[in-house]
């Protein structure tokens, strides 16, 4: 099987990229929302992410990728102890799957053939503690969107029906992509979403001709343009390591909190999520870029990724939420 489009190669779209980064960097970030025409890679950004990201150590046969044994649901019966590494799970979760596709359900097969009343995991389960993407999330159904928000919320998957009673942690990164023109997203699901990103097609003719050179490359010459780019993916991958151990040592000066905290205010973010997402931001783009403390470049790099999709809606502004937040941070950044 032809792996995917390597995430190096990707021409342009510096802000999908950079905001797919810092989620693998602290994946508690809160996810990507991808916004854009069609054909401008949101769903290349995403297939490229899987093969870029490090591994994770998970227990053999264990069905919701836990790290150890004590953390393995009672209910899978998981005798072995062996832990092994394996590939950051990203799962697609179709715009028509039913609710027991997404959460699990009663295993029917062995209902019938065994009388044995056993769960069959999910998308939920194969997606924790990695990736869930959504294709055209705005065009998700009402029940399945409720549904992620619990999830979402809590963590944790309960199944609660058919004379099953399950839980299993589902803990993971949710991306999603669509196009406006298609529908807006709710909401309660929005608000969900850590970071927000606005992609448009080039409009710079040697950008343009880039992208179909590589696109060429990979699909005419394959072996040579994977060859070519496979050690700008495993530098990358390097530093997205480095910048999770870097993280935690990482200084966050007071002055710096209260620049996040002005700028929340003075958009007029709802709540307190903007400034624990924009401030989650900053700190790992500043650990990406190798700095040991956070300063104002590194909030003032990321508030648009933040902050674009909490603003409260003003009529009388005809100017693109992008850039409002980039015009409010000069205000607040630069005084």
């Amino acid at each position: 099987m032809k792996q995917p489009f390597p995430f190096s190669a990707i021409v342009g779209q510096d802000e999908m990229k950079r905001a797919m980064i810092l989620t693998a960097i602290d994946p508690s970030i809160g996810g990507v929302l991808v916004f854009g025409d069609r054909g401008t890679g949101k769903s290349t950004a995403v297939r490229a992410l899987a093969a870029l990201l490090p591994p994770i150590s998970a227990v053999k046969g264990c069905p919701v990728n836990s790290a150890s044994p004590a953390d393995c649901p009672a209910w899978a019966k998981v005798k072995s102890k062996v832990t092994h590494e394996i590939p950051t799970p990203v799962v697609d979760l179709p715009l028509g799957a039913s609710e027991d596709r997404v959460t699990g359900a009663l295993d029917i097969e062995k209902a019938l053939t065994k009388g044995e009343k056993a769960f069959q995991p999910g998308l939920l389960a194969k997606a924790n503690r990695g990736y869930l993407y959504i294709d055209e999330v705005n065009l998700l159904e009402d029940h399945i969107v409720d549904l992620l928000l619990d999830v979402a919320q809590s963590g944790e998957n309960v199944i609660e029906r058919e004379g099953l009673s399950i839980r299993h942690a589902a803990r993971f990164v949710l991306v999603g992509s669509g196009n406006p023109e298609e529908g807006e997203l709710r909401p309660q699901l929005l608000d969900r979403f850590g970071l927000s990103v606005d992609v448009a097609s080039p409009t710079d003719i040697d950008e343009r001709i880039e992208v179909i050179k590589r696109r060429d490359a990979f699909e005419n010459d394959n072996a040579a343009f994977m060859l070519r780019w496979q050690a700008e993916d495993a530098a990358l991958r390097d530093r997205i390591t480095h910048a999770r151990t870097a993280l935690k040592s990482l200084k966050t000066p007071d002055k710096t909190l209260r620049d996040v905290a002005e700028l929340c205010i003075k958009l007029g973010s709802d709540g307190l999520r903007g400034e624990l997402t924009l401030l989650k931001a900053a700190r790992a783009y500043a650990a990406f870029r190798d700095d040991t403390a956070l300063t104002r470049s590194h909030v003032r790099d990321v508030a648009a990724l933040a902050l674009r999709h909490r603003l409260r809606r003003d009529p009388l502004d005809d100017a693109g939420s992008g850039t409002r937040v980039n015009r409010i941070v000069s205000e607040v950044l630069d005084a």
